[in-house]
């Protein structure tokens, strides 16, 4: 993980099409805030880590998909695999 420290109204470019800028940094009921501005593409998805894990959740119930189902298809796969480098022999 990499460690920056910026002040209000600095910012961080990342890969030449993404800004984070610190907005302020504020104090509530003894604990730090800090508003963040972000600019990026607009095809680009952005979540708070929360959010986001939410929905990785939600994902992954609504799939129904278990171990045993991962496993039934990698057995799948790699004997379909087997048998298509033998037709190539």
């Amino acid at each position: 993980m990499l460690v920056l420290t910026r002040r209000s109204g600095e910012s961080v470019i990342i890969a030449d099409d993404i800004k984070v800028t610190v907005i302020s940094v504020d104090t509530k009921a003894g604990r730090a805030y800090v508003k963040l501005g972000i600019t990026a593409p607009a095809d680009l998805k952005i979540y708070r880590e929360e959010i986001y894990e939410e929905i990785k959740r939600e994902n992954e119930a609504a799939s129904g998909a278990t171990l045993t189902d991962f496993a039934a298809l990698a057995r799948v796969w790699r004997q379909m695999k087997g048998l298509a480098q033998d037709r190539s022999k």
